[in-house]
């Protein structure tokens, strides 16, 4: 195993069903406008889908295509923050989706993408 893939896909998973619910919660407790609140509640609700179905032996999505849309989801959330920085001057709202969008990559980097066998 490289160190740099340390992260098994089981706590892979279960930091995306906690962090989903805090990033959709985020705006409110923070107080981001409007913008953000949708763009961090629809990241929030995707990431949530993505990681319930990710460890279960019933994966509807590939390893290899939950990868894919984690980076996807991490580039949508970095555009999302960018486009609410610019468009509605939340430049706090735009840090923190950036934000997400940085730990996502950075955590599906650090991801051992591999199940058990019979998993």
């Amino acid at each position: 195993m490289r160190s740099s893939q340390a992260i098994p896909l089981s706590a892979h998973a279960v930091i995306e069903t906690v962090a989903a619910p805090a990033i959709m919660a985020a705006p409110l407790v923070l107080g981001f406008g409007q913008a953000a609140a949708i763009v961090a509640f629809v990241i929030g609700a995707m990431l949530l889908g993505l990681a319930v179905q990710a460890a279960g032996p019933q994966r509807t999505i590939p390893l290899s295509a939950h990868a894919g849309f984690d980076y996807a989801l991490a580039a949508t959330a970095a555009l999302g923050g960018l486009l609410v920085g610019f468009g509605a001057g939340e430049w706090g709202a735009a840090s923190f989706l950036v934000g997400v969008g940085v730990a996502q990559v950075a955590l599906t980097a650090a991801t051992r993408f591999s199940a058990p066998i019979g998993a």
